[in-house]
């Protein structure tokens, strides 16, 4: 009997349908009943075939079956909609939770329609139910990925012109890429202008690989001018130069939250130094003022010379750091850094001098000698650690200059190739 129903579907012969009713009123709930357990229900068949009435007088008399999934996990709105049945889809995305149902791919209705091309039930879909769009497949693709990957241009200027949605845009699949670096890989100049047009996609942003969508140009040779000035256009960059940014913001925050700790530690020690200050006046003091200048009056200038120093170069690292000048630049941290490697050093002998003030006599001279080590080992990692970031610093700068020029001549020639 089912085998007749199935016939009777192929056709779209609503008369045979109601005769095998009668004869067997519970065939429907029976398909409705077997799940999915591969068999191909009365629906399904329709629906392939564009029997709109067909498909209405089962639902009329089963509205379940809409519900019923092949083995595959496929709805009868699966079918109709790779097959561009409009008026079929209309009725069978009445229940909007069938928009959002998932075959064994992940793939719902939408997402069916987006790779086959069928702009009318795109549209369609998207008015039944706009959340159906946002839905990721297994693999972590979007309907926009989709789009891209079967080249359905139409496809994906309708979904961005009515979704909108910039989450969505700069969504990533399971390898990290957005719609961008796909298009950008497969040469597709008119769905990348589409994208960037409208200014929602992050032109910038990187795979799980750290490149851009400009860096899977160039490591492409893709012989496109168009590609590489657009890509210019929006301001796309190198990888290396987006985390190059991010390292910076790191070391500029670092250099931030030291250089105030500093500033506070110098403030402290210049306004009340080791040894304390008089609480009277006598004696050729005055009360307030600090014991070490009488009591060491040979160490106390340089006491005070090293925590000035300390504290005018960190407040002077704060001030160029929150100045807005250009603290991308690595010539530019590479200064702020040898700022407070001087600013750390004048501490160290900010601590040399009061420790030696509170030190007894009979220590001194032990404590002359661990200071003179510590101050020799001090100078010598200075010493190394300059000469090393200087060096990093000449290095990093011709390389990223090689990279610059070879970059912009591989985009600006790629057309005369």
């Amino acid at each position: 009997m089912e085998q007749k129903l199935n016939e009777a579907a192929i056709v779209g012969n609503v008369a045979s349908l109601h005769e095998i009713l009668k004869e067997d009123g519970l065939i429907l709930d029976r398909f409705v009943l077997s799940g999915s357990n591969a068999i191909i229900s009365p629906l399904h068949v329709a629906a392939s075939r564009g029997h709109t009435q067909f498909v209405k007088e089962l639902l009329d008399l089963n509205l379940d079956l809409a519900e019923v999934v092949d083995s595959r996990r496929r709805s009868a709105l699966h079918l109709a909609s790779a097959k561009g049945h409009v008026d079929i889809v209309k009725v069978l995305s009445a229940n909007p939770e069938m928009c959002v149902a998932r075959d064994l791919d992940g793939k719902n209705p939408l997402h069916v329609a987006a790779m086959k091309g069928q702009v009318e039930i795109l549209k369609e879909l998207v008015r039944a139910s706009p959340q159906a769009a946002r839905a990721k497949v297994d693999t972590g693709e979007t309907i926009l990925h989709l789009c891209v990957k079967h080249k359905q241009l139409q496809t994906l200027e309708i979904l961005v012109n009515a979704i909108k949605c910039q989450e969505l845009l700069n969504a990533k699949d399971g390898n990290g890429n957005t719609v961008l670096h796909l298009a950008v890989s497969d040469k597709q100049f008119s769905i990348i202008k589409i994208l960037l047009e409208g200014n929602l996609v992050d032109v910038n942003a990187t795979n799980a690989n750290e490149n851009t969508a400009l860096d899977i140009f160039v490591e492409s040779k893709i012989e496109n001018e168009d590609i590489g000035n657009i890509l210019h256009k929006f301001g796309a960059k190198i990888g290396k130069d987006i985390v190059k940014g991010e390292w910076l913001m790191k070391k500029r925050d670092a250099l931030m939250v030291v250089a105030s700790l500093i500033a506070t530690m110098a403030f402290q020690a210049g306004v009340s130094p080791a040894g304390g200050v008089w609480q009277d006046d006598s004696n050729g003091h005055r009360a307030g003022e600090t014991v070490m200048a009488y009591n060491y009056p040979d160490s106390f200038p340089y006491f005070l010379r090293a925590n000035t120093i300390g504290f005018v170069a960190s407040l002077s690292t704060i001030l160029l750091l929150i100045s807005g000048l250009p603290f991308r630049k690595r010539a530019f941290m590479w200064m702020l850094v040898v700022i407070m490697w001087l600013t750390i050093t004048s501490m160290a002998f900010t601590y040399a001098f009061s420790i030696t003030v509170v030190t007894p006599k009979k220590d001194r001279e032990s404590l002359s000698s661990t200071i003179f080590v510590a101050v020799i080992v001090w100078c010598s990692v200075m010493a190394i650690l300059l000469l090393v970031h200087t060096g990093n610093l000449i290095a990093t700068m011709l390389k990223e200059q090689r990279i610059k020029y070879i970059t912009t001549k591989r985009i600006f020639t790629c057309g005369s190739c």
